[in-house]
């Protein structure tokens, strides 16, 4: 088992701090707090399953924010070809 700072954790997998932290208080992630110099320091605890969850869930939103952006492209590129059209309409008439 390997032991990783809250603050690691959430760098190794391209997380905010506040998402790793809700998934600690929710029970995703299993965590231990340890004194060191005087402050409490939380360490998130690595194991193969909860890796696999953590990563899966990754995974799915970037499908789904990937896919939503590309219909956003789509519809933009749409916007664009109609106001190019009425551009050369205005040209016309001038």
């Amino acid at each position: 088992m390997e032991k990783l700072t809250l603050r690691a954790y959430a760098v190794k997998h391209k997380q905010s701090i506040f998402h790793v932290m809700k998934m600690v208080k929710s029970g995703t992630l299993q965590s231990e707090t340890v004194m060191q110099e005087g402050k409490e320091v939380l360490y998130i605890i690595l194991d193969e399953h909860t890796e696999e969850n953590v990563t899966q869930g990754i995974v799915s939103l970037d499908k789904k924010t990937r896919s939503s952006l590309e219909n956003d492209v789509k519809t933009l590129q749409a916007e664009v070809r109609l106001l190019k059209k009425e551009i050369e309409t205005l040209k016309n008439k001038l």
